[in-house]
Order: structure tokens, then sequence, then C-alpha cells
């Protein structure tokens, strides 16, 4: 059976939650890293699927759902919807870690995330103001699927009016940095942990 891409559902949540931490160590599974299995998806997949589902696209194959890209047309709006209508409820729940970073755990590591959200540079965003996450699960690796979640999000920004889209990929994932560069994204800026790549629409 060929995957099926399609605009993403309120009850494909629980799946996402869980690809986002099986893919969440620099594309490789983080399921052994977190205490809290929702943490890794609670910052980079969840809120996109609760607040922006029109940015949001599945892979489902007989298996279930395996895959997901997931975004916003608007960066600097998705991150006000953030502040006021995601973030403070994690807040309460997830105190912010105290004491020396090389000490934190992965589970305090995230919770940072919630409490200090990092805001993508002006310079990157001004041209490219949209964003995106991409994940599959590794039996939906290498079969096109990556390209056609990629072409079906970026036509959908297109239609939105976008000019262009970002993304980061952490340093390691080398993977990642390969197909994004394979289907076309430029290299922006790379910083010590993060690789910023841009595309024109």
């Amino acid at each position: 059976m060929v995957a099926e891409i399609r605009p993403a559902r309120a009850d494909d949540l629980e799946a996402v939650y869980r690809i986002a931490l099986e893919t969440g160590a620099n594309g490789e599974d983080a399921t052994a890293l977190h205490a809290d299995p929702r943490l890794v998806g609670h910052v980079y997949a969840a809120p996109y699927i609760a607040l922006v589902p029109e940015g949001c696209f599945i892979a489902e194959d007989e298996q279930g759902v395996g895959g997901y890209i997931v975004g916003a047309v608007d960066t600097r709006a998705f991150e006000a919807r953030l502040e006021a209508e995601w973030w403070p409820k994690l807040r309460a729940a997830y105190p912010d870690p105290a004491g020396p970073f090389a000490e934190w755990s992965a589970d305090e590591r995230m919770a940072y995330l919630i409490h200090h959200p990092f805001s993508v540079p002006d310079h990157i965003v001004e041209r490219h103001p949209s964003h995106l996450h991409i994940n599959l699960l590794p039996h939906l690796q290498g079969k096109g699927l990556g390209r056609r979640l990629m072409d079906r999000w970026l036509a959908c920004m297109a239609q939105a009016g976008s000019p262009g889209a970002h993304l980061g990929v952490g340093a390691p994932n080398m993977r990642g940095r390969a197909f994004y560069e394979a289907y076309g994204f430029t290299l922006l800026e790379e910083t010590r942990h993060t690789l910023w790549y841009g595309i024109a629409l």
C-alpha cells in the first residue's frame, strides 16, 4: 500500500506525539532519553495540530500514521499565539529548570524551551516567514514520501501567499541535512548547534 498524504485531524494528535518522540533525537528515537514522553511533542509538533491545523499534513499507510509535516505560514503570528494559547498551561505544568545546564536531563532541557522559546532571527524570517517540521518513522523513509509531504506543504504555503519557508536542523542530523539540500533548500546560516535552511516559494 502506498502511503496516503492527507490533512491532519484532531484525532491524529496522539500519533503525532508518538512520532515526535520516536524521531526526537536528531531524527533518531528519543524514547529512552525522556521520562515524559509528551515533552518533545509539546514543543515541536502538537501546537501546530491544535492552533494551525491548516498547515499540517499526515502520512498514513496500512500500519497507521507514520509521519507528518507541520508548520505555520506566518512564524511571528504563530509565536504570538503560542504565548497566548499554548505555553501558559505548559509553564504551569513544567517548572523552569534551575542549576547548571550541563546537569539538566533531557526533560529539563525541553522544559526550558517551554519557558524560553527560541525565536528565529529576523533576517531569516523576513524573507522566509513560514516554517515547518517534518518527521517520518523509519519504515516510511527512503520511499519519496518526504518529498511528497514537502511538495504538499510548500504548495499550501504558496497558496496562502508566503514568499518563502525556513527550517532548522540539528547539526548531527546528517540524513535530514542531505534531504533538505537535495530537495532544494539553501543553507542560510549555521550556528554551533543548528543549521538554518530556506527555500523561496
